[in-house]
């Protein structure tokens, strides 16, 4: 969760920039120069190196201050979560990366150059955070997070070089996960708990919580416009419709394995047969929101907002238990 509050955290702190170097010269909030603007570029950069330091040392004090600090070290976290959190660096990284180019771009730097810096400057924000991790003693940097990291970068990265476009997005969706409530024992105790106690505790109840840290419920997808691949001239095709690919995982209840400890020394390990983790591979219909016409400015930039966000539709699920399942709506 801490990566992908880091963004947000990230975002808000740019918007200052934005407003100083809308001052200098008499261009409109939203309108791109044709060369570089100096104004903005520099207020850009000032901006970017505070909220980058601003962000590594909030993090560093509010997320990583109550655990044990240990000098500078690696650990393999391949498989824990069922690589759910993977999944997030490599969204966190592309998203990133797409909004560094962005703002480059509304400096005046040229398309191609500012897709280089975005790419860069999503993959440095990253790996400042995986320092971090590297000097905690619970975690560690992890060369699989580098991997994905990179991996996002160059998905945001390769596009532009190759299409100068974005035909396939990344898109997240996340939804409450009915968790049951049925007791069960403890392994050494006559204690109890229940599934949904213990996923509250664990992912907490709020909704930026549920939308961002559940993993029983978020799913992160590969939404590609078919229109853009098609490309045939006067095609009555919608160029608005996109196929999605996702990712997402059930019945995670801990890193590497379900058993866990409770603050009274109570171990749990709930039945695998009533609670298996698995991997789910989906396949679903999307929109592309920044292919939609219109002429509204203030439109476009909800919808570039909006297109981080998967639409519920049908999906159909292949999981790793070996089953296929229909969803009418998934989300």
């Amino acid at each position: 969760m801490k990566k992908i509050l880091a963004i947000l955290a990230l975002i808000l702190l740019l918007f200052p920039a934005d407003m100083l170097a809308q001052r200098q010269e008499k261009l409109r909030f939203f309108e791109i120069p044709d060369t570089l603007h100096k104004g903005r570029f520099w207020a850009l950069n000032s901006s970017i190196a505070a909220s980058y330091t601003g962000t590594m040392t909030l993090l560093s004090v509010a997320w990583y201050q109550g655990f044990e600090r240990s000098s500078f070290h690696f650990f393999d976290d391949s498989g824990e979560w069922e690589d759910m959190d993977k999944a997030g660096h490599f969204f966190s990284t592309y998203f990133e990366s797409k909004w560094t180019s962005s703002l480059y771009q509304w400096t005046g730097v040229k398309k191609r150059k500012a897709a280089y810096i975005g790419a860069i400057g999503g993959s440095v924000f990253q790996a400042g955070i995986e320092v971090l991790d590297g000097f905690s003693a619970k975690w560690g940097a992890s060369v699989w997070d580098i991997a994905f990291n990179t991996g996002g970068a160059l998905t945001f990265l390769g596009q532009e070089l190759l299409w100068e476009e974005q035909r396939i997005s990344l898109k997240l969706s996340s939804h409450r996960p009915k968790y049951s409530t049925t007791p069960f024992q403890a392994n050494n105790s006559t204690a109890t708990t229940t599934i949904r106690e213990h996923a509250d505790a664990l992912y907490g109840t709020s909704f930026a919580e549920v939308v961002l840290k559940d993993y029983n419920g978020l799913t992160i997808w590969a939404s590609g416009n078919i229109s853009a691949f098609v490309q045939k001239e006067n095609s009555k095709f919608p160029k608005w419709l996109n196929v999605a690919v996702g990712y997402s995982a059930e019945n995670v209840y801990g890193g590497f394995g379900n058993g866990w400890r409770d603050a009274q020394g109570n171990s749990y390990t709930p039945s695998a047969d009533l609670y298996p983790r698995y991997r789910q591979f989906l396949l679903a219909p999307d929109v592309d929101f920044t292919r939609i016409p219109t002429q509204s400015k203030g439109l476009k930039i909800f919808f570039g907002l909006l297109n981080i966000i998967k639409i519920p539709a049908p999906a159909l699920e292949v999981n790793s238990l070996g089953k296929v399942k229909f969803h009418p709506v998934y989300f």
